[in-house]
């Protein structure tokens, strides 16, 4: 064995290394299809609901619009057509995984153009189709996104990537929100016709895909079998339902499989229910929306990014077991910070404080959470359609058991409802500490070590 060199020696050397990896082309990569992933969800969720309001459409039309999003929940319905089929042409030059980059890629482009030149005051119906297809285009390249990422990176290089990826994801996501709105706000100042506007906008937006684009063609297929040359001659009903079966009883097969499925649903939850009322909250104690956004979308997105990369420092330094506990009282204990904050007199000191502990402690809970994510999906013949599973019964959270919260909300009073979305954390708690004691995280541990 030859000795360290000098540089390994230095105190420094573990910090540089830390922030080095970020610059690896991998992760790099990863970080440019996080940009992509990001991008199309305003375009059919808020952005959408801007441009509605501003063509004069009424609420009703406007509130129904959301079940648009459905595709980011039930994708994994779809995501065994993804580990697979192969898409003609482009898996037999790129391979699989960057073949459907580039195939759901061109259509996202193509579905946010459409949307963006139909009438949402004449042919409602018709927006609500084209938002439907972008979310359902867009929830696809998701799935391919964690299977490209979970797959590309090794294990010295996942927290990093899943850094970037959350941070690019959220930056996508301010470009299609507020950028766009900005920009439709900005060619309203210069004169544009009102109808020419949103179209204007929303082919900028779809402009932007090519960053994910330049990402898949500068990348490399990852190694596994699902390459494109591991093709066998069945039928393709024939391979979709044998990867179907084999991705679900895979899962199941493995020891405690239900109780990860729980642990799954509930490590956000306390999170979710907890944003799910902040801005009301927020706006029932006299601030105005002006300084709530200004805030939210200023201090509070750099609280998210800085948060982000302090996750991927911690899931990358600590065993995946000791990193979950980290975030899981992070997140537990930062929701009593709204609890503080309805003591304060209303003041955008206060609130820049509560917004950037919530958001930082939120960000790392996201990232280390993602972590365990993928440790859980590391077989490359099931990536796609395991995450998928994983991240929509993680979304339960945010959606479906989030729903009562306002009457929650409303029955115990705020600061009673801090305080119980912080007690909703003990559940995760427990299965945590169950899974522990079972050697759930031994297993994971050595999964991820064996990676080369």
């Amino acid at each position: 064995m030859s000795a360290p060199s000098p540089a390994e020696d230095s105190p420094r050397a573990p910090l540089m290394s830390a922030l080095t990896v970020y610059l690896r082309p991998r992760v790099l990569i990863v970080l440019l299809l996080g940009f992509s992933s990001g991008l199309p969800l305003a375009l059919s969720g808020e952005t959408l609901r801007v441009w509605m309001a501003d063509a004069g459409v009424d609420l009703g039309t406007i509130g129904l619009l959301t079940l648009a999003g459905l595709p980011y929940t039930l994708k994994f319905l779809w995501a065994p057509a993804v580990d697979a089929w192969n898409v003609p042409f482009l898996s037999r030059r790129l391979g699989r995984r960057r073949g459907w980059l580039i195939a759901s890629q061109l259509l996202l482009m193509a579905t946010i153009v459409f949307l963006g030149t139909r009438d949402p005051l004449s042919a409602p119906l018709m927006v609500g189709f084209a938002a439907l297809l972008v979310a359902f285009v867009s929830a696809t390249q998701d799935v391919v996104v964690d299977a490209f990422r979970v797959q590309s990176l090794p294990t010295d290089e996942q927290a990093a990537g899943m850094a970037s990826y959350v941070a690019a994801y959220r930056i996508g996501m301010l470009a299609s929100g507020a950028g766009v709105i900005g920009f439709s706000a900005w060619l309203e100042s210069q004169g544009f016709d009102k109808d020419a506007i949103w179209p204007i906008a929303y082919a900028a937006a779809a402009l932007l895909v090519l960053v994910g684009l330049a990402a898949t063609l500068l990348a490399r297929e990852p190694a596994g079998p699902s390459n494109a040359a591991a093709e066998d001659n069945s039928s393709a009903l024939s391979r979709l339902y044998e990867t179907s079966r084999g991705a679900f009883s895979n899962f199941f097969m493995r020891d405690a499989a239900i109780a990860i499925l729980a642990f799954v649903v509930l490590f956000k939850l306390c999170d979710a229910f907890a944003g799910t009322m902040t801005a009301p909250f927020v706006l029932s104690l006299g601030y105005s929306k002006a300084t709530y956004a200004a805030i939210v979308k200023g201090v509070g997105l750099g609280a998210l990014l800085i948060g982000g990369f302090a996750g991927g420092a911690v899931a990358r330094a600590l065993p995946l077991a000791t990193a979950l506990w980290i975030a899981a009282f992070l997140q537990m204990f930062s929701n009593l910070v709204f609890v503080w904050l309805g003591w304060q007199p209303p003041g955008p000191w206060a609130l820049t404080v509560a917004i950037v502990i919530e958001n930082f402690a939120g960000a790392i809970g996201t990232v280390i959470f993602v972590a365990y994510l993928s440790a859980l999906c590391r077989n490359p013949l099931h990536t796609a359609t395991q995450y998928a599973l994983l991240t929509a019964l993680a979304s339960t959270g945010r959606t479906l058991l989030s729903s009562g919260t306002g009457y929650a909300a409303e029955a115990l009073g705020w600061p009673a409802y801090f305080v119980s979305t912080t007690l909703a954390a003990l559940p995760a708690l427990f299965l945590l500490m169950w899974l522990q004691n079972r050697g759930h995280f031994c297993t994971l541990e050595a999964d991820r070590n064996g990676i080369s």
